[in-house]
C-alpha cells in the first residue's frame, strides 16, 4: 500500500508526561490500524487533541488548540483531562462542531471515534505496515516515559486528578518490564518512571507477585527499580511521595543501579498549609527523610514543586516555607502560584490570597531558590560528570547530567562538540555554571 492510500490523522498532545504516554498509546493503535500520522492540519483528514485540565492556563491552552484545529481542519476529536464533567460540557458548548469528547486514558473511545469518522483503509496489511515493537513514541529515540500506574488514592484539596483519572490502578509488573525491555532494545538510553504516585505502586494489588522472564517479581517500587536497574540504562524516578519505604530505593542509587535522582512533590513547608492541602506527608518528616537520603547517597539530586498563595497562607506560613527551602537545599525546584481549579475542594476554603501578594511571594521564593541552585551548581565546577546528549548542531552539543530530567531541569552545554550524536553518553569536566545550567568540555 502506498503512502497516498493511507488515511491521515493529525495529533496535538498537551499536558504532562502521563498524558504524553496516553497519546503514544493512541498513536500506536492508530498506526497498527493502518493510519498515517501527519504533522500539519491541511494534510490530515481528522485531528485528535489530547487536552490538559490541571490548571486554568492549561485549560485555556487546550481550548485554543481545539479552536485552531477546528479552524484549520474542521474535523476534530477531543480527549484527555478536559474530556470529563463540566469541562467536557464547556468544550461542547464552545465548539459544537467537535465530533467526539472523551476523558483521559480513553484509548478505545478515541480509536473507535477515529474509525467512525475516518474509516481505516481496507487495504491495510499488518504484515507489511509494521509498527515498531516499542510502539509510536513522541519523545526522542534515546529516552522514553514508562507509566507504571493510573490514578491516585490521595484527595489533595487543590487537585482533581482522582476525579479525572480515578483511584490508583497499578500496571502488572510483568507488563511494565516487558515494555521497558522493548524500549531498551529499540535504543532508549533513559527510562523515566512516571505515575500519579510512584511510591504507591502495587498498593492496590497488595503487592501481588507477577512474572518477568519466568522469574517472580513483586508489584512494588523497590523490586521494580531493582529489575529496571539490570538494563544498564539511566532509570529516573518521578512523582515519588516521601514515604518511609522510599528509603530502601536510595541504596540502589548509591550503587549506581538507578539514577541518584528523586522528583518529590512536597508542595509546602508549613504544617498548617499542608493540612489544608490534605497532603499525605508532614514537612518535618520530609526534612528528616531528605537528610537520611543524603547520608546514604550524597550525590542524590532532589527535585520538587511548591505552591505559594494557597488559601489561608499567612505571612508566617510563607516564612516557614522559606525556612524549609533554606534547610532542604533542594537541587531543582518549580513553584506555582495557587490557581483555583473547577471542582477542587480548595475553592471553598476561606481567606484566598490576593493576586499581588501571590506574585510577591513567588518572586521571593524563586529568588531564594535561584541562589541555592546556583550555589549547588557552582560546587560541580572542576568535577567530571556523565552526560546524555540530546541535541547536536554546528555550534556544539547539548545534553543532560544525571541530575537533569528532560524539559523541566537544567542542561549541559558542550561548545564545539559537533562530533556527537543524540543518545551518546560522554564524560566531561564541568567548566562553568549559572542558576540552572552547566558548561563542560
Amino acid at each position: 500500500m502506498t503512502h497516498s492510500d493511507k488515511k491521515t490523522i493529525g495529533f496535538v498532545s498537551l499536558g504532562c508526561p502521563k498524558a504524553l504516554v496516553d497519546s503514544e498509546r493512541i498513536l500506536t493503535q492508530l498506526k497498527i490500524d493502518g493510519y498515517d500520522i501527519v504533522p500539519s492540519y491541511e494534510d490530515a483528514e481528522l485531528v485528535v487533541v489530547n487536552t490538559c485540565g490541571f490548571i486554568d492556563s492549561a485549560k485555556q491552552e487546550s481550548l485554543d488548540a481545539i479552536s485552531e484545529a477546528i479552524s484549520e481542519n474542521g474535523k476534530v476529536i477531543v480527549t484527555g483531562c478536559m474530556g470529563k464533567g463540566e469541562d467536557a460540557r464547556r468544550i461542547q458548548e464552545l465548539h459544537p462542531k467537535v465530533l467526539s469528547v472523551s476523558g483521559p486514558a480513553a484509548y478505545e473511545e478515541v480509536v473507535g471515534a477515529v474509525h467512525q469518522y475516518v474509516p481505516p483503509s481496507t487495504r491495510h496489511d499488518p504484515y507489511t505496515d509494521l509498527v515498531p515493537p516499542q510502539g509510536v513514541k513522541l519523545t526522542p529515540r534515546h529516552y522514553a516515559y514508562l507509566k507504571i500506574s493510573e490514578g491516585c488514592n490521595h484527595r489533595c484539596s487543590f487537585c482533581i486528578i482522582p476525579d479525572m483519572r480515578g483511584d490508583l490502578v497499578s500496571r502488572p509488573v510483568g507488563d511494565v518490564m516487558d515494555e521497558a525491555e522493548r524500549l531498551v532494545r529499540a535504543g532508549v538510553r533513559e527510562l523515566l518512571v512516571i505515575s500519579q504516585d510512584t511510591s504507591a505502586y502495587g498498593v492496590d494489588t497488595k503487592f501481588r507477585t507477577g512474572f518477568w522472564q519466568g522469574r517472580p517479581l513483586k508489584t512494588r517500587m523497590q523490586e521494580l527499580c531493582e529489575a529496571l536497574g539490570e538494563f544498564g540504562v539511566w532509570v529516573r524516578l518521578h512523582y515519588v511521595y516521601p514515604y518511609p519505604h522510599v528509603d530502601k530505593v536510595i541504596p540502589l542509587m548509591a550503587e549506581g543501579r538507578i539514577l541518584p535522582y528523586l522528583d518529590v512533590p512536597l508542595q509546602h513547608g508549613s504544617p498548617e498549609v499542608l493540612k489544608r492541602m490534605k497532603r499525605p506527608a508532614a514537612a518535618e518528616k520530609s526534612l528528616e527523610r531528605i537528610a537520611a537520603w543524603r547520608n546514604i547517597c550524597p550525590d542524590i539530586t532532589l527535585r520538587s514543586t511548591f505552591i505559594v498563595g494557597f488559601p489561608g497562607e499567612t505571612d508566617a506560613d510563607f516564612e516557614i516555607l522559606l525556612d524549609f527551602l533554606r534547610e532542604a537545599r533542594l537541587d531543582r525546584v518549580g513553584c506555582f502560584q495557587y490557581s483555583p481549579v473547577a471542582g477542587a475542594r480548595a475553592n471553598a476554603l476561606p481567606d484566598h490570597v490576593p493576586e499581588e501578594l501571590k506574585q510577591e511571594r513567588w518572586e521571593r521564593f524563586m529568588a531564594m531558590q535561584q541562589e541555592i541552585s546556583a550555589s549547588k551548581l557552582r560546587e560541580k565546577i572542576g568535577s567530571t560528570i556523565e552526560i546524555l546528549i540530546d541535541e547536536v548542531d554546528d555550534q556544539g552539543a547539548v545534553g543532560r547530567s544525571a541530575g537533569d530530567a528532560p524539559e523541566i531541569d537544567g542542561r549541559v552545554f558542550l561548545d564545539g562538540a559537533t562530533d556527537l550524536q543524540p543518545g551518546d553518553f560522554v564524560e566531561a569536566e564541568v567548566t562553568a555554571a549559572d542558576e540552572y545550567d552547566l558548561w563542560a568540555g
